[in-house]
């Protein structure tokens, strides 16, 4: 879980897994794979810090890498 601030300054907690894309333009778009879209204060580039930083923690960062590398080979 990643924490973001809502407009209302109200902390929440979202499944990073679940994030589909993150978007500013020029307020932070947050939109999960079930099509819910939340706004958020934090700017897009630290929401992404957060994400990779989640992913690194559980393990799925490097996972990712290899397969975008191998990708790449082909």
């Amino acid at each position: 879980m990643i924490s973001v601030t809502r407009l209302n300054g109200s902390q929440m907690w979202l499944n990073a897994i679940m994030i589909e894309t993150v978007e500013e333009t020029p307020d932070t778009y947050v939109t999960l794979v079930t099509g819910k879209r939340i706004i958020v204060l934090e700017k897009a580039a630290d929401v992404i810090a957060k994400i990779e930083e989640y992913y690194r923690e559980i393990g799925i960062h490097a996972a990712t890498i290899k397969v975008q590398q191998t990708e790449e080979w082909s």
